[in-house]
């Protein structure tokens, strides 16, 4: 049976007027599936399928480590 991906979805609070350029550098990230600029309290939301939890923890951190993102949540789905 082959392994399942992980799924997660990473929420953003980004430096206002950088939404467009933070959404780029995420679109362009390994693992990242999709990427969507947002209105209310997230700014970003990306969603990641990758192949374990030590992978996605190196995504987030990678992602985290954008000067423009001020806030992150991060929901793993099951």
């Amino acid at each position: 049976m082959p392994e399942q991906k992980v799924k997660a979805y990473l929420m953003a609070i980004v430096k206002r007027g950088t939404e467009h350029e933070v959404a780029e550098k995420l679109r362009k990230m390994e693992d990242v599936t999709e990427v969507l600029v947002t209105y209310g309290l997230w700014d970003i939301v990306a969603r990641i399928e990758t192949k374990n939890l030590q992978k996605l923890d190196s995504i987030i951190t990678d992602m985290r480590g954008i000067p423009e993102i001020v806030q992150t949540s991060t929901l793993i789905g099951a």
